[in-house]
Parts: structure tokens; C-alpha cells; sequence
């Protein structure tokens, strides 16, 4: 049985992940978003209460799924729509990982690992164990079964209508009342030992065969008519009411009492383990049809759950969010785009921005220092990753292409852990990404080449982003190298058909930022003087 909640085609995920995973959740800062996730937003008279404890699977889950983006275009689509379906019923998402939760949880009590390796070593407690298991399972078969079908009406997703078919039929109400038939014949070899004390009974087998009894009392030609389970007083052995309770059963037409024939106890023994073995062996497809069922549905839930905990971390912050829309490879496109993870560390609703990019395959952003720039791109790379990851994003409107092999190039500080200078570690950098370009790159460079001279940086700037560019990579670069940016409006100047846009940090008379990105040429000058003079300004005050 296969849920089919993340791909269409499959439960596993689908290999490979971003080239630099590590890099892309540093330089965007994805761990707050993954930890977001992993808390629940609880509610009071439609107002915050409070956030919930942090879940580490869900947050591990994030991780996991959104490093593997996804390739094309229907896989997106196919996602959104249980997404959507999700948020309009978030009871369904939360059940399927509760479930999924206590299931596995229950399953790990009754030693799943150990009884594995166990398997041929006690076969009474493999049997006991199986029979727990069937029954642990087609409890919470029945309880997701009947909560799509209290949703069905309510659902559009081809995934979760597909989802519901399935398990209509792979776990129909005919054949759930089957297992529980045999499951309650059988009981009294899992719980017989066990009494009741409202009415103090216990479960006695009931098994009918018919057989020959050889020399030495042993069974021959055995023929299996019924196996049950009835419930019975219980009485102290030895006392009247047992003695008389043996004697009636005594009375039983060829029956004979397997307790106090010795020769034949342990035949008896035998006898119920194997007809045990026999009648739960024609339920034990539970078991292969649903084996792996409830870890897939564990960690696909878990993913919807934590994308459902996003979306109400963006109302939180009365952000406005969109489910992108897919578009050609040199177009980008987006309507009051803001920085959510900024929003989610700092609690604020964050200045968005609004773009338009056609037949533009670089984009360079320049400006006034401490104007957005930075915060502007982490924007772009964290929606695109939330995109191919098949989540709404932080915009009210938000096309792009994908771009599987992402990559990022920030600026580093530097540390005790680099073995040379920040330069070679940002060559060294560049040169891993430019040997694991695919066929649709994207890169996003962050003050790149800022460690050496501006002359110097500007050359290597210019050399790599021209090289990358003939290569086909789509390129977005915040970067205070003017001698570059210039350079390269220069050639824009001299074409008529370039694919460069240049984008700046708006700067309002008197310095003031407005965090907005503009259309207009690099300037010669990134307004550190701004900066200067408000620091003096600060400590005049003081």
C-alpha cells in the first residue's frame, strides 16, 4: 500500500538533493524556517496563544524534503494541490501523523527491531507479535479510512483522492471485518492468560479438529474444522466448580482433556501453535501490504504538517503568501516578495519587493550599504527553494523557473577553521559549484570577491559571471565591485538585446533606506558616508 503524498509515482524520496545542501540552508538561513515548521501555532478566540513545543522529526523532515527539489513542473502542481487540501483541512494532516506517530510508537514497544532478528529464533512470540501487530494495524487502518471518508467531499487533490481509492481497496470494510473475525478467533492465544474483572472470565480456545490417534497417542490425518475464542468463568483449579466444570466438558462426545492426558499435552501444545500459525497465516498479507505503510505516511504527514505550521507563522506576521507558478528559465517574476525567515527570527512583517524580469538571465544589484540588498536576494533563493520543494511563498504573486541545481555563493567570515585565505576559500567555493553545474543552474552570489582590492575583485567578478553566462546559468549578484557593475552596463548600453537587468537599493535625500530594490544604473558610490555620519550622529546623542 503506497499513500503517494510527495510523488505521484512513488514513497521514497526521490535522490538526488541540492549539490550543496549544507550551503544553500547557511547562506539562506534555512534552520529558522526548518524550526518553524516543527511548532505548532495555537490558537484562542482566532488569536496566538501561544507556540507549541518543538517537534524534531517534523523539523528533520523539513530538512530532508525540502534539499530534494523537485524536478518538474506536474510534480510541483501535484504537491500544491494536497497542500491546498491540507490547509483547508488541517484536522485530516494532523490525524495522519498522529496516527502514523502512535502506530510506529506501539509497534517499537512490541520490539518491530528486535523480532526481526527474532523471527526464527521463537516462533510462539514471532506469533504473538504478528497477531498484535495485524491488530495494532487494522485499528488505524479503520480510523484513516473513515477520516477521508468524512473529508471525501471536501478533497480535490488528485493525491489524497487517489490516496482514499487505494485504500478503499486494498482495505476495504470487507476485508477489515475479515482480519477482525479471525483476529477475535484467535484471541485467546494472545490474551488467554488474562481475566477480566467486571465479570472475572477468561479467554478459552475452541478448536475442532478431526484426527486418528496413533500407537503412542499420537495425532494422524488432522483436518482443521473450526478455531474460536469464547470467554468463560474462571475457576481456581481444584476447586469444585472446576472439577465440575472438567467433568461437563468430559461429557463432549469424542473430546478428551489435553490438560491431564500427558502423553498427548505437548502434541496439544503443538497442535494450537500450528493451527494458530495456520488461521493468522491467511491474514498475514496485512503485514507485507502495509509493512512500510505507516513510516512513508509518518514522514509524508510530517512534511504537510510542518508546511501547514508555515503558512500560519506567515499570518502570524500578516505576511500575504501565493503558491508560485511555473515560467520559463529567463523570466522572474514576483509581487511584494519578502524574506521569511528575517520575518520569523526578527517577528516582523518584512518590506517586500516587487520585480520583473524578462529575457534576463543576470541580474545585478547594487546600491547603498545596509539598503536590503542582501536581504532582497535570500528572498528570491528562499521562495525558489520553497517552490521546488512544492510550498507556498512569502509573496502575493511569485513565478520563476526550476532550477534544480541551485546554488549559492555568500560571503564567509572568517574563522579558525580556514586553512588559507578568505580569497582561495571563495575561488576554492566557486570552483566546486562550476564542476556540478547541471542543465538548469541558478546562481545567487552575495558579495562575492569582496575579500581582495576592488580593482582585483571586479576583474574575477567579471571574468566568472561572463564565463557562467555564455554557459547558460541564470545569475543574481549583490555586489559593491562598481568597477564591475559598471563594466557590465557598459556592454548592456552597447546591446540591444542583452539579458542583464540592473536593480539598486533605493536611497531616499538624507540617506534614508526604504529597502526597496529599484531599476537604475550602478552608481559610484555605495553611501558608506550615510552610515558614518548616523554612527556619529548616535554617539553625539549619547
Amino acid at each position: 500500500m503506497n499513500s503517494f503524498l510527495l510523488y505521484e509515482q512513488t514513497d521514497k524520496l526521490m535522490d538526488p538533493q541540492y549539490f550543496d545542501a549544507k550551503s544553500i540552508i547557511q547562506d539562506l538561513g534555512l534552520r529558522a524556517m526548518f524550526l518553524a515548521a516543527a511548532k505548532e501555532v495555537i490558537y484562542e478566540e482566532e488569536r496566538v496563544k501561544k507556540i507549541g513545543k518543538e517537534d524534531s522529526y517534523i523539523q528533520d523532515c523539513m530538512r530532508k524534503v525540502m534539499m530534494i527539489p523537485l524536478r518538474e513542473e506536474d510534480q510541483i502542481l501535484y504537491r500544491q494541490e494536497i497542500l491546498r487540501d491540507f490547509l483547508k483541512n488541517e484536522d485530516l494532516v494532523k490525524a495522519f501523523y498522529e496516527i502514523s506517530s502512535r502506530v510506529l510508537a506501539e509497534w517499537n514497544k512490541l520490539g518491530r527491531s528486535v523480532m526481526e532478528k527474532m523471527s526464527n529464533a521463537n516462533p510462539m512470540m514471532k506469533l504473538i507479535t504478528d497477531v498484535r501487530v495485524i491488530t495494532l494495524m487494522t485499528e488505524n487502518l479503520s480510523e484513516i479510512r473513515n477520516r477521508l471518508k468524512e473529508c471525501k467531499d471536501k478533497l480535490h487533490s488528485r493525491g489524497l483522492l487517489g490516496f482514499a481509492e487505494r485504500l478503499d481497496a486494498e482495505f476495504s470494510e470487507e476485508r477489515e471485518a475479515y482480519v477482525k473475525k479471525i483476529l477475535e478467533d484467535v484471541s485467546f492465544y494472545v490474551d488467554g492468560g488474562e481475566t477480566e474483572d467486571e465479570d472475572n472470565k477468561v479467554i478459552r480456545p475452541k478448536i475442532v479438529v478431526e484426527c486418528g490417534l496413533e500407537d503412542g497417542l499420537k495425532f494422524s490425518s488432522l483436518k482443521l474444522q473450526e478455531v474460536s475464542s469464547y470467554r468463560q468463568k474462571f475457576y481456581k483449579p481444584g476447586s469444585t466448580m472446576s472439577k465440575i466444570q472438567d467433568f461437563k466438558n468430559s461429557r463432549i462426545p469424542d473430546s478428551f482433556s489435553a490438560t491431564k492426558e500427558t502423553a498427548v499435552k505437548d502434541q496439544a501444545s503443538m497442535l494450537e501453535l500450528q493451527v494458530v500459525s495456520y488461521v493468522v497465516g491467511s491474514m498475514a498479507s496485512i503485514l507485507s501490504d502495509f509493512g512500510t505503510f505507516f513510516d512513508s505516511l509518518h514522514l509524508q504527514s510530517a512534511f504537510y504538517l510542518g508546511a501547514v505550521n508555515l503558512r500560519h507563522q506567515m499570518g502570524r506576521f500578516q505576511l500575504d503568501y501565493c503558491f508560485p507558478t511555473v515560467c520559463e528559465k529567463d523570466k522572474l517574476s514576483f509581487k511584494e516578495l519578502k524574506e521569511f525567515v528575517m520575518c520569523l527570527e526578527q517577528r516582523v512583517s518584512a518590506v517586500g519587493n516587487t520585480c520583473k524580469l524578462e529575457h534576463k538571465m543576470l541580474l545585478i544589484v547594487t546600491g547603498a550599504n545596509q539598503g536590503g540588498k542582501s536581504t532582497f536576494l535570500r528572498s528570491i533563493g528562499i521562495a525558489q527553494v520553497m517552490m521546488q520543494a512544492g510550498l507556498m511563498v512569502a509573496a502575493q504573486k511569485f513565478e520563476s523557473s526550476i532550477f534544480p541545481d541551485l546554488f549559492t555563493h555568500f560571503t564567509r567570515r572568517e574563522d579558525s577553521e580556514m586553512n588559507s585565505g578568505r580569497l582561495d576559500e571563495e575561488l576554492n567555493r566557486m570552483d566546486q559549484i562550476i564542476k556540478n553545474l547541471g542543465e538548469r543552474p541558478l546562481l545567487l552570489l552575495n558579495e562575492s570577491f569582496a575579500t581582495t582590492t576592488e580593482k582585483e575583485g571586479s576583474v574575477i567578478a567579471y571574468d566568472i559571471i561572463k564565463a557562467l553566462g555564455e554557459a547558460g546559468v541564470k545569475i543574481l549578484t549583490v555586489t559593491h565591485l562598481l568597477s564591475f557593475a559598471q563594466r557590465a552596463y557598459q556592454e548592456r548600453s552597447a546591446s540591444e538585446n542583452s539579458g542583464i537587468e540592473f536593480l539598486s537599493a533605493e536611497r531616499k535625500p538624507g540617506g534614508i533606506r526604504t529597502f526597496k530594490m529599484i531599476q537604475h544604473a550602478p552608481e559610484l558610490t555605495s553611501f558608506g558616508l550615510d552610515l558614518y555620519e548616523e554612527i556619529v550622529e548616535r554617539k553625539g546623542e549619547a
